[in-house]
């Protein structure tokens, strides 16, 4: 069995995702709800303040506290 590699999910980046980004569109997604970015360290920032600048960042967890009710 093998175990899939989580990739960071900034454009153009392959590589294997350390930390995910949880967020909501408040518009768009009841309050509880979650969608879920990779991002490997390089992109971690970038993407942060890109959800930030619009008020959807809710959370950063490491990639190993992601579970099925993420996402």
């Amino acid at each position: 069995m093998t175990e899939e590699v989580l990739r960071c999910s900034a454009k153009g980046c392959g590589a294997e995702a350390v930390h995910a980004l949880l967020w909501n569109n408040p518009r768009l997604h009841t309050t509880g709800r979650r969608k879920v970015w990779l991002a490997c360290d390089a992109h971690r920032e970038h993407l942060s303040r890109f959800l930030s600048d619009r008020s959807f960042l809710r959370d950063v967890v490491g990639v190993g506290e992601l579970d099925e009710t993420h996402g």
